[in-house]
């Protein structure tokens, strides 16, 4: 498999970061990349970092989100940034290197709750 530095997702989830007030999110810890021949079904994926690397080597805890190429590149702008919100969604608010499933007893992430706060920033709609 591929990968490649993605710079204009790195600014798409700066942006996102900001306006939707995901202020426990270290934008600086969080790489973006695109990658091509993924054998998988997902549109992006995210990758934390376990407590043990901040346990044992010292390492601050960061995030990777990996867009699917073949995948991700053909949705439209929308659905593009729905997919960033719910990578994001998915860092919880220690940003401890860990990663939130999708159903938990005080958080859900699903489209309808990305849909939610679409609507609470009527600029991303």
């Amino acid at each position: 498999m591929q990968y490649k530095l993605a710079p204009e997702i790195k600014r798409q989830v700066k942006t996102l970061v900001k306006e939707l007030n995901f202020d426990h999110i270290k934008i600086n810890h969080i790489h973006c990349i695109r990658s091509f021949d993924a054998k998988t079904r997902a549109y992006a994926r995210i990758w934390g970092m376990s407590r043990l690397f901040k346990e044992v080597a010292g390492l601050e805890p960061h995030y990777i989100i990996e867009v699917i190429s073949r995948r991700y590149d053909r949705l439209p702008p929308r659905e593009q940034m729905k997919t960033l919100i719910h990578e994001l969604m998915h860092i919880p608010k220690t940003f401890s290197g860990a990663l939130l499933s999708h159903r938990g007893p005080h958080h859900e992430i699903s489209d309808r709750e990305i849909e939610k706060i679409l609507k609470k920033q009527a600029f991303l709609i």
